[in-house]
Parts: structure tokens; sequence; C-alpha cells
């Protein structure tokens, strides 16, 4: 994205840019510009935290056209969060400009988001289920849509959602553009994902490339039984902003009622958690000075909240995918450091070497000392 584009922008991107405070545009949304304004498939995969959103929101909001009173554009991600997050970014990079735009989630009342659809707005957001739902319905008329966003695709593309994303792709016209974006595509993935795509471009973005997010990571070693007592004194920490993660939904409901029977102000997050519920439990969080919320994998996924500045891992994630994942929640891109802690017993110490190797990350080992963390020499 040179600085010709930048001055070809219309007024309102021109503006909302300015207004932004950012003074460069991070490398991939550099490399992906000139494909998606050209109108190419691609498949984009860059860190957690570079700037993956704005990457195909800056030309594709440059490309609708206002007058045309359809749906050019739908974005497809995994979480209600995620979209109510894209949502607003949708909103304010298009603010001034004629563009209207709809967030559609499920569990949400769906009468509502028929209504909106009925106002014909350019771009909407949605989670997949819900979108195929109002395709099924013919309330949402995909043949209009020029272009597909998949948002971190790998959590599309899972055998779960698999059926439901190829309904919604092969719903679309075929001289569509289909993007797909992720913190991590595999191989699986990208060749699942290239039978819908034509001649795709594929733009990778490595953490060497990228301003590194300043992200500490580190490890506590204690007995399972003392885990909800170290989450509590982490929490306690000054001007600590805690992400506390548990790989399932029954083991997070645990953790949920021990914290509260502690008394501790918290918030949950997971698949099964309402929608006004999951909205309540984010407001506080990011209005909180000092804020606990627990999440799985899924729910926390693609998440941006500002002052984030610690995750914990309660239990190590499944995989190298996974840890990427949830570390990428914190020291975020234009924001400040943060730190990852892995509460461990000694037999997950492997595990943990297993993680460092494959991900080049040093682990540090650290206690806590009359409320301060210390490192263990």
């Amino acid at each position: 994205m040179t600085n010709d584009i930048y001055t070809s922008w219309k007024t309102f991107l021109q503006k909302a840019w300015e207004d932004s405070g950012f003074t460069s545009p991070s490398v991939i949304q550099e490399k992906t510009y000139d494909f998606i304004y050209a109108g190419r498939d691609v498949i984009a995969e860059a860190p957690t935290g570079s700037g993956k959103t704005l990457a195909y929101l800056l030309p594709l909001l440059q490309k609708i056209d206002p007058n045309k009173k359809q749906v050019q554009v739908v974005v497809l991600a995994s979480s209600h969060e995620l979209i109510m997050q894209i949502h607003q970014q949708i909103q304010q990079w298009s603010k001034g400009s004629g563009i209207t735009s709809a967030s559609l989630i499920g569990g949400a009342n769906i009468k509502r988001q028929i209504d909106r659809l009925k106002k014909k707005p350019q771009i909407v957001a949605g989670t997949p289920g819900r979108i195929n739902e109002l395709i099924t319905k013919k309330k949402l008329k995909m043949h209009e849509v020029q272009t597909l966003v998949l948002d971190e695709a790998d959590q599309l593309m899972v055998p779960e959602h698999r059926k439901t994303i190829e309904s919604i792709v092969n719903s679309t016209l075929k001289n569509r553009q289909l993007l797909l974006f992720s913190a991590t595509i595999k191989q699986e993935m990208q060749n699942l994902a290239t039978q819908f795509m034509t001649e795709p471009e594929t733009v990778r973005v490595y953490e060497s490339e990228t301003n590194k997010p300043n992200v500490d990571h580190v490890y506590i070693v204690c007995e399972a039984r003392d885990k909800i007592d170290m989450l509590v004194k982490i929490t306690n920490l000054p001007d600590a902003k805690v992400l506390a993660f548990r790989r399932d939904i029954g083991n997070l409901h645990v953790l949920a009622e021990k914290l509260d029977y502690k008394g501790l102000e918290i918030g949950v997050l997971h698949s099964d958690t309402r929608k006004e519920q999951r909205a309540k439990a984010l407001k506080t969080f990011r209005t909180s000075e000092q804020a606990l919320l627990l999440a799985t994998d899924v729910a926390a996924r693609g998440l941006d909240i500002a002052e984030l500045n610690i995750v914990v891992n309660m239990d190590l994630p499944r995989d190298t995918t996974g840890y990427i994942h949830r570390a990428g929640r914190t020291g975020r891109l234009g924001e400040a450091a943060g730190t990852v802690v892995s509460l461990i017993e000694q037999t997950d110490r492997k595990r943990l070497e297993k993680l460092a190797r494959e991900l080049d990350i040093t682990f540090r080992e650290k206690r806590l000392y009359k409320g301060k963390s210390v490192d263990v020499q």
C-alpha cells in the first residue's frame, strides 16, 4: 500500500486513517492491499495482533459502492465476540461514507436481523450458522455478493463448520472474490480452500517481518490444587487485566464457581454462554480497573481487548496453534507489553519444552513473592 494509494482513497477513509493515529500500514496490510483491491482471491497468514482485519477492510471499503442498495461484502467469523468486534471496526472506518452495515449472530432476534437486511446494508458480518440460516430463508441474497471473507479461517474450516461454510460459499457466484485470513493456516486447510478459489495469491507474514509484540513468556510450577489461588494472586497484581484459559467448558465452569465462592468478580466466555451474558462479561472486563475474564479457546478467538496485559494458561493448549492464539490476545499492534503465564505441574515440563522448541520461544520460570513476580534463579 503506497502513498499513492492513500491519496487515492475516498475522503472518509483518509479521515478515518488520520483519526486512528496510524503513521504507516502494517506489513500484512501493505502486502495484501493491491491484490484485494484488484479483486484477486487471497490466502493470508500473519501473526495475531498484526492488523489483519483492517488489511481486508481498507481495500473493500474503498471498493464498495454506497449507491448500490445490496449486500456487496460478507465477513464470516466463528464467535459472537469477534463478529461484534469486526462490526465495530466496519462502523468506525466507514463513518461518513454512506455505507451501511449489519451484524448477524446466532442467539440474537432473527426477525430484527431480517428487518436490518430489508434496509439493504452493503456489508454484513456474521457467524456461519446464522448467515446460512438467513440464506436458506432467502433473506440474504448471496448472488449479489462480490466478496466473501473468512476471518480466523482455520477456525471456520474445522470439521464441525465445514459443511456450513461450503454451503455458504456455494451460494455465491463463481466469479466472487474469496479472502481467507488467519494467524495459522495449515496445508490441509489451504488445500481445501483452494477448491473454492481461482488462482489465489498466498501471502505470509512472519514474526520477523513485523514489529514483534512485546510479550514475555513465563511459567509458574505449582500443584493442580494450587492453581486457583495462584490465579487469584496474579489477578491481584497491580493494574492486572487477566484473561485466563481452560481447554473445555466443564473445567471452566468449575473454575468459575470456585472463584465466585472466593468473592471475585469474573466474566465467563464460552460457546454455550448466552449472547447477553457474553456482552456483559466483555463490557465489564473492558471497563474495570482490575479484572478477570475466563474463556475457552474458541470463545476468545481473535478478541482485541485494549489494556489486556496478562494471559494465563490454566492448562497448556493442545498444540502450538492454540498457544499462538492465546498469546496473541496481549501485546497487540500498537499496544503495551503483555505477559503470558502458564501454570504447570512438574509433569508438564516436557510439553512446555516442546512448545518452546516448536515456537522458538524462551520461557522463564517465575514465582510470586510478596505480591510481586520474581525470576526463579
